[in-house]
């Protein structure tokens, strides 16, 4: 029988390793070819989808070693007229190289082929074509690669124009949705853009199109994340296409394509390539304009807690821009990573910057690591922050994400065990959703001031209590100024070289870490101070003996005098203890 197709429609295409889209006819395809009228199909129908990107001939009985994936082979039979036991196996030889097709002319070297080779072909769905006598090899040539090069200039022709068309609405001021829309409507499909985290930044149809699509790309991903997802970069299913949207080898999510139909073509799949790169640049210049505004607006915030960015009026005036309520009683609360390197940025509370000793060759790894954390940290505490309060100010400072929020009603205790507890627990939750490493933060809540002037003060007290709740209570605390007790007046004290000297004159040797034995006596002293100088409490709390307690505290008495009996002396012990746990702060 002949086959022949009236309208061969858009070419076929595969999915090259490098994601690079190759196009081709498919079988069916070349079989309608004028040159190849009278050939006809006698096995292997299955595979009429398969894809011809080239056409050898064979000429050597050693073609196995010379033939391509995609290829139509043609041969008389020559090379294997002597060995006609090869034609058994040959069908499944191709097959596994995969090649497209055989194409073979009868007659004069071979007259037949085996049963069993036909049979193979129909198992294994690989085609077998019997060519006309009167068709020349050449012809077949010809026409064919002709066709698959005219074939693809037009599609890339095409793509072209649609790409020009998707860059066009973008210089003319278009975003990502204005993109999405033209190609919804080029494709007449629904198309969705996806960040990493399955958020649609932009779409075009139905919700339930929509909707599936996002199912689609979680399902995609867990899959992946099992192991199973075998291809890398474009694809798709069919009803789906899938193009990934790079930008400077950073992954800012994907663009999707629906049919519920299965109306989705190969060629669409170039199409949408074409729109994932220009998505690509919308999207780096949006985060390029959010940086600046990011930035602009931080550098104001810290001019505010600084208290260098003029009168009340004009700051409220100027927040009023960026959204922010300054005209009303707030509190400053500040979240800071947990666990942070050495060499990272510190502040000494006053906003001044200072620098530890970076940690070896380690620092670079560890350094895009805190700043992914710390992006993630200020876009957690935005979110949540904006949830509860529309007008409060945040912003993200080099090791930090401050938050200048309203503190409505009478009692602020109340308030900040409130909504404040309930932005951090989001934030946590936020922070926490998508982060590959556990990481915490810890937080500190000022007390409620009435004014921007008052800010900078109520910055400082946030990060006082920061500190000093993580020193106290460990990472993830909370702490709020007003509840530090007596760590509250001793971080009042504005020169740290003074608390310094004072427990060095209060705890003598003791002051120091160097020393294991010095260290061990410090910590037999604080117990007793805890416990009220309960020496059989303090033996038990510590696994002494009751007599080598008693001969611990002769010895302290020898160092620091007799605290014992003296209610100031264990007073100024007990003080410069405290302030020990906030060294560092």
């Amino acid at each position: 029988m002949s086959y022949t197709t009236a309208d061969p429609g858009p070419p076929a295409l595969r999915l090259a390793s490098t994601g690079t889209l190759t196009y081709g006819l498919s079988v069916g395809e070349v079989l309608g070819v004028s040159t190849l009228n009278g050939a006809r199909l006698i096995a292997g129908r299955a595979g009429l989808e398969r894809v011809v990107q080239r056409l050898n001939v064979m000429e050597v009985p050693d073609i196995l070693s010379w033939v391509k994936p995609n290829e139509l082979l043609l041969t008389t039979g020559y090379p294997l007229r002597n060995t006609p036991q090869s034609l058994d196996n040959l069908v499944a030889d191709l097959d596994e190289r995969g090649l497209a097709a055989l194409a073979i002319k009868l007659g004069r070297y071979l007259d037949s082929l085996p049963a069993e080779m036909i049979a193979q072909a129909d198992r294994r769905g690989f085609p077998l074509i019997l060519l006309p006598n009167d068709v020349g090899f050449d012809d077949i040539l010809n026409q064919v690669l002709t066709d698959i090069l005219n074939r693809q200039a037009a599609v890339l022709a095409r793509t072209e124009e649609v790409h020009r068309a998707l860059v066009q609405i973008v210089l003319c001021g278009g975003g990502l949705q204005e993109v999405v829309d033209e190609v919804a409507t080029l494709l007449d499909v629904a198309v969705v853009v996806l960040d990493g985290e399955q958020r649609v930044l932009a779409g075009a149809g139905p919700d339930e199109h929509v909707q599936a699509m996002r199912a689609f790309d979680a399902g995609r991903h867990a899959e992946c994340g099992r192991g199973g997802c075998g291809v890398i970069g474009a694809h798709g299913t069919g009803d789906h296409l899938v193009v990934p949207v790079m930008a400077g080898g950073f992954d800012h999510g994907r663009i999707v394509a629906f049919s519920p139909a299965g109306t989705l073509r190969g060629t669409d799949l170039g199409i949408l390539e074409r729109a994932a790169t220009v998505a690509a640049l919308v999207v780096t210049k949006q985060q390029a304009v959010a940086a600046v505004e990011s930035k602009y607006r931080a550098d104001f915030l810290r001019d505010i807690l600084a208290g260098r960015a003029g009168g009340d009026d004009r700051v409220v005036a100027h927040c009023g821009g960026f959204g922010w309520n300054l005209d009303r009683p707030m509190m400053v609360v500040v979240a800071e990573l947990d666990g942070r390197p050495r060499g990272a940025a510190e502040t000494d509370g006053k906003g001044r910057g200072r620098t530890a000793e970076p940690d070896g060759g380690a620092r670079g790894v560890r350094g895009t690591e805190e700043r992914s954390a710390q992006e993630r940290l200020a876009a957690a505490w935005t979110t949540a922050v904006r949830r509860y309060d529309r007008g409060a100010a945040v912003a993200s400072f080099a090791h930090e994400v401050v938050a200048v929020v309203g503190a409505e009603g009478d009692d602020p205790a109340e308030w900040a065990n409130g909504p404040v507890q309930a932005m951090v627990k989001e934030a946590s939750s936020i922070f926490a959703e998508h982060l590959p490493v556990r990481r915490t933060f810890s937080t500190g809540i000022s007390r409620t001031v009435t004014s921007p002037a008052a800010l900078p003060e109520a910055y400082e007290q946030a990060v006082k209590a920061v500190r000093v709740g993580r020193q106290l209570n460990g990472a993830g605390a909370r702490a709020h100024f007003d509840q530090l007790g007596v760590y509250r007046l001793l971080s009042l004290v504005s020169d740290p070289d003074e608390l310094h000297a004072f427990v060095r004159e209060t705890l003598g040797d003791l002051a120091a870490d160097d020393e294991p034995e010095l260290v061990d006596l410090r910590r037999t002293l604080q117990v007793l101070l805890e416990t009220n100088l309960n020496v059989a409490e303090t033996a038990r709390r510590l696994h002494f003996h009751y007599n080598t307690l008693r001969y611990r505290i002769g010895k302290l008495e020898r160092m620091l005098g007799a605290f014992t009996e003296d209610a100031h002396l264990r007073l100024n012990l007990t003080l410069a203890l405290h302030v020990l746990r906030m060294r560092g702060i």
